[in-house]
């Protein structure tokens, strides 16, 4: 079974006791900052390792409950799998916990335990009358089912419970997808003595590996991942659902900053206009209003803009959804399906919430019309639903893509009729465009490899599509290969893949060289030194002598009789001939030295490599020349 990852979040008002029942579960004291231990307030997101076997690994972020940290807030929730909500049996619901509630509700958090906890300060009356007005607060709400937990973190009640609780859910949970192209929004930056950078956050989607190259975006930035960690152990990877510290070359701590995104694909969308389908909270303060400033969490990046709506100049209480657009000041990552939080900057107050339906949005006239055309595209046309379903998966049969784009199987074969879709294997869809960017990428490895390697024949296919199948399924990688060989981009030798233009070639610094080594071994005829001799003699380094070996024999310029001793391509082919003149159907090792005039130093080898060519067979003392 696959291994999955995932983070769960503690949230609840402020000194409710999330940071107590955080370290009761594992251990961790997640208030690490001077400030915090003064104040006894998280002001920065914690994390921490909660449970780990064969099946699963389950991380805490532990959420800052007071007003002012709501950034920190929103970028612990918009990474979390499960919300534990915190409740103080001696306070119940206070306006924080409202606000919290709003914001995993926009977030689209579905699943929740609520944790009652500091019981041991009253007694069980008391208890069953916060209950009551918990469930009452809740209804509506993602924790309207969610089941209750009795705790107390410094006597330990409920601990054990709440745990075994939190691991069987997500063990009937699915996990975020690992196949799709990495993604993590940075929430802390800072450098290690000795490290460098070292970026850290929960990994949205995807996986990373040591050695990966990837982008720091919206800035553009190309780096690479030297080293991964997972609290604080070295990793060779990191998986959707981790929390992840990745130290980073080629860029320092101050040309990144929290809201920045890790990505290893192209395909994400940067963009300062956004196309959103929005709700507003229950109880609004103040009357939201067209081209309004507002403050945009995604992600971990806070980014200011205006509100644009196409249907209303402005929203005292509404509660079905609003389409409308963000205008943003800055460039954000997104693309089709993130959550985000919506908040006025002043008064500070959280308007609402929603989800992304385009990320390239247009500048688009007030009217019915654009709020058509805006619910089409919530909705998603057929294409644009196969598309995006492909994107994710790279490839997939017509049953699942049944599945996941919610398209009946004529409509569905319609739509697949399309050019920008590819069947392939008789049974596997794929998108033209996503064929195109693989081949490209194999294309460039091959480049760089012939600029390198230009004595090898080119790139063993295994290791040519190692890196790639992280990220694709291997028979899509396997048919783009093929694909290519049939359009002459590629070629292949045995099980050698180059460019279909590349010929193997002695890089022009060694070519000069190169001739030398082999006009003096022509010169020398039968009765040659050895081969090394004649390497040094030419000036030819011992680091190029095994590559050089290797494609002379591959050009047939040069045959090894063994370890010591080698002949010119032409004089071996001479020798063979006559000796096939000068002898009958067998002959013996005392003939051919008459034939050839050759001592058995050079004798042996020599026949020895004709056996092994195929060109004779031994038989006892025998040799027989074979057809």
């Amino acid at each position: 079974m696959e291994k999955r990852y995932f983070t769960i979040g503690m949230a609840g008002h402020i000194d409710h006791g999330k940071t107590s029942l955080t370290k009761a579960l594992t251990n961790v004291d997640t208030d690490r900052l001077k400030e915090e231990k003064e104040r006894q307030i998280s002001i920065e997101l914690g994390f921490a390792p909660l449970y780990e076997d064969q099946e699963i690994q389950i991380s805490v972020i532990d959420v800052p409950g007071h007003e002012r940290f709501i950034r920190q807030m929103i970028a612990g929730v918009a990474g979390i799998d499960l919300v534990v909500l915190v409740v103080a049996a001696d306070e119940g619901v206070m306006p924080q916990t409202k606000e919290h509630l709003d914001i995993l509700k926009f977030l689209g958090v579905k699943t929740g335990i609520v944790a009652i906890s500091k019981i041991d300060r009253v007694d069980e009356e008391f208890i069953e009358l916060v209950k009551d007005d918990i469930l009452g607060e809740l209804t509506g709400t993602v924790f309207e089912d969610a089941p209750f937990v009795l705790v107390d973190s410094l006597s330990k009640k409920g601990i054990e419970e709440i745990k075994d609780l939190i691991i069987r859910t997500l063990k009937d949970q699915e996990m975020r997808d690992a196949k799709g192209a990495f993604r993590l929004p940075i929430d802390q930056v800072f450098t290690v003595k000795g490290q460098g950078t070292v970026v850290r956050g929960t990994v949205y989607e995807g996986t990373v590996e040591e050695g990966q190259v990837l982008k720091i975006m919206p800035r553009g930035l190309e780096v690479r991942a030297r080293q991964i960690q997972v609290h604080h152990h070295p990793a060779e990877k990191a998986y959707a659902g981790q929390r992840a510290a990745i130290n980073i070359s080629n860029v320092s701590k101050e040309e990144i900053e929290r809201g920045d995104v890790l990505v290893s694909s192209e395909h994400f969308i940067v963009t300062k206009t956004v196309d959103v389908a929005i709700r507003v909270v229950a109880d609004l303060e103040h009357i939201v209003k067209q081209r309004m400033p507002i403050k945009l969490h995604i992600g971990t990046a806070e980014v200011m803009g205006r509100i644009v709506f196409f249907d209303r100049n402005e929203i005292k209480e509404e509660n079905s959804e609003i389409l409308c657009q963000l205008r943003l000041e800055e460039e954000i990552l997104t693309k089709r399906g993130d959550r985000f939080i919506l908040r006025r900057p002043s008064p500070q107050e959280t308007i609402g919430g929603g989800w992304v339906i385009d990320p390239r949005g247009n500048k688009y006239r007030f009217g019915n019309q654009t709020i058509d055309e805006l619910g089409k595209k919530k909705v998603g046309t057929p294409r644009e639903r196969i598309s995006a379903a492909l994107m994710e998966a790279k490839s997939l049969p017509l049953t699942e893509l049944i599945k996941r784009t919610a398209l009946d199987e004529s409509t569905l074969t319609e739509q697949l009729a399309n050019k920008e879709f590819v069947l392939y294997n008789g049974k596997e869809y794929t998108l033209k465009l996503l064929i195109e960017s693989i081949e490209e990428a194999i294309f460039d490895q091959l480049q760089e490899f012939h600029l390198t390697h230009s004595m090898k024949a080119g790139i063993n296919k295994a290791e040519l599509l190692q890196t790639l199948q992280e990220r694709f399924p291997k028979p899509l990688l396997d048919f783009i290969v093929e694909d290519g060989m049939t359009n002459g981009i590629f070629k292949r030798k045995e099980q050698f893949v180059s460019l279909a233009a590349f010929v193997p070639h002695v890089p022009k610094s060694w070519a000069k060289r190169t001739d030398n080594l082999l006009n003096e071994l022509k010169k020398d005829g039968l009765k040659v030194r050895y081969l090394k001799d004649y390497f040094e003699a030419a000036g030819i380094p011992a680091g190029l002598e095994y590559d050089l070996k290797k494609f002379l024999e591959d050009q047939s310029m040069l045959v090894q009789l063994d370890d010591q001793f080698a002949y010119h391509g032409d004089r071996f082919k001479e020798a063979v001939e006559r000796l096939q003149n000068g002898t009958g159907a067998e002959f013996e090792v005392g003939d051919a030295k008459d034939v050839l005039e050759l001592s058995r130093k050079y004798m042996i080898p020599f026949l020895e490599r004709l056996d092994a060519m195929g060109i004779t067979k031994r038989v006892e003392n025998k040799r027989i020349w074979k057809k």
